[in-house]
């Protein structure tokens, strides 16, 4: 039977989902670059679904754009496509669950594990990879020039007959052409499918490895045209996660090759869930977006008003804070004298929370500098803390009047969010290792 599609709100958009298996944990199938939850059924990767609903609940769902689920403007961003996770585990009924990330849901799912340690036990990372474009130190990428001649080709055949059996080809090893071409058809236009590539373009999530402390599988084929050094790059830097290198060519499964795939899958899932995701742990550590701001020029400020007024104006400008920080999801951690300390579960949200508290200020009569980094934090009494905290205050520090200075790890993980940034070079942060290269928010997105 066909499962039954359900929909599940995520801020204004309904992202469609279905469930299937009644075993004795759930498992998120993140799906890659496209795909359709009706559909998919009819495809070579319903065996592959079917088989990990033998031994598990699955739920699985289309992204915001693509398949069943709403269509929307732009591409969606890792952090809204976390929330859209967030949304259908709720309206699914699911507390906990193992990921399995499938090639473009590979990033998507490092963020979300190592953002809700507490909702994730286990991920599976199938044929992934942690960055899209070459660098010196991952030099197995495509170059930018390449990649974008790719972006427009996809951009001015998709649809068309010999461009979709091209890419059916490669993409999946499913012996019906037929199917595999009007599965990828109705999953996304080409609008949708450009806005997805240029999504991809700018994700890296390399920083992001070393947060992991979910118990984590590799998967990858030695010739896959995602090349496998990308694997072992996120098998070396994930704490204690495990590689598993698949013999064979092509990004797909063959139907002989889903038996063993899935088979190890299901031993690892098995085993974690025996081990430890029966049992719901506190997380020590968490993945996290730092924001410091203070008000420039306070002294000056406070002796040409008076002690009585700029009380006044304290609490005013606090009042204006914890609004912004209200209305973007951020936790205010601590405010001492007239600056703030708030943590928040996603950079893009940070982001826009710093530059609305910078602009709203304003009226007051003050400015006030604002800075954010992304990292690995303790938690301390349900408090963060730690050596992001400090690279958070860091920055910060070098931010000029009414400005938002970022991390490089903040940009790089707000791929799609149309915002833009300007180059500041690289600085030394007292206390802190190394340069770190910092970025200045546009006034205006791209």
């Amino acid at each position: 039977m066909q499962p039954e599609v359900r929909y599940a709100r995520s801020g204004d958009v309904s992202i469609a989902y279905q469930v299937v298996g009644e075993g004795p944990f759930d498992v998120v199938f993140v799906p890659g670059f496209v795909s359709n939850v009706e559909l998919v059924w009819r495809t070579a990767r319903g065996a592959i679904l079917r088989r990990l609903a033998s031994f598990a609940r699955l739920i699985i769902f289309d992204k915001r754009g693509t398949g069943m689920s709403d269509r929307v403007a732009g591409a969606p961003t890792l952090e809204t496509r976390m929330d859209d996770v967030r949304a259908v585990m709720e309206s699914a009924g699911s507390e906990r669950a193992a990921l399995v990330g499938v090639s473009e849901g590979v990033p998507m799912s490092v963020f979300f594990a190592a953002s809700y340690p507490e909702r994730t036990w286990g991920m599976v990372l199938y044929g992934g990879w942690a960055r899209k474009l070459w660098a010196t130190d991952y030099p197995w990428a495509l170059r930018e020039i390449e990649y974008r001649r790719e972006m427009e080709e996809a951009r001015r055949s998709w649809g068309m007959r010999d461009y979709m059996e091209q890419v059916a080809r490669r993409m999946m090893a499913g012996p019906d052409l037929e199917i595999e071409v009007e599965y990828l058809r109705q999953s996304a236009s080409p609008g949708a499918v450009y806005a997805l590539n240029e999504m991809n373009m700018q994700i890296d999530i390399r920083h992001v490895l070393p947060a992991l402390r979910v118990p984590t599988l590799v998967v990858h084929k030695t010739g896959d045209h995602i090349p496998i050094e990308g694997a072992r790059y996120m098998a070396e830097r994930i704490p204690g996660a495990q590689l598993l290198e698949i013999p064979g060519s092509g990004h797909s499964l063959t139907s002989s090759e889903v038996e063993v795939v899935t088979s190890e899958v299901e031993r690892f899932l098995n085993d974690v869930w025996l081990e430890s995701g029966a049992r719901e742990t506190e997380s020590e550590r968490v993945l996290a977006t730092i924001l410091f701001t203070d008000i420039v020029g306070s002294s000056e400020k406070a002796t040409e008003l008076g002690d009585r007024a700029w009380r006044e104006l304290l609490e005013r400008h606090h009042e204006l804070v914890r609004r912004q920080l209200a209305l973007y999801r951020g936790r205010e951690v601590d405010t001492a004298g007239d600056g703030f300390f708030a943590s928040f579960d996603g950079p893009a949200r940070a982001i826009r929370c710093a530059r609305a508290v910078v602009d709203c200020v304003r009226e007051l009569g003050i400015e006030v500098r604002a800075g954010l980094h992304t990292g690995e934090c303790e938690l301390v009494d349900g408090k963060v803390a730690g050596i992001a905290v400090h690279t958070g205050a860091r920055v910060a520090s070098k931010a000029n009047p009414g400005e938002v200075l970022v991390s490089s790890t903040v940009k790089d993980l707000v791929a799609g969010s149309g915002i833009a940034f300007e180059d500041r070079g690289a600085h030394g942060l007292k206390g802190i290792p190394g340069d770190w290269r910092l970025f200045a928010v546009a006034h205006r997105d791209s």
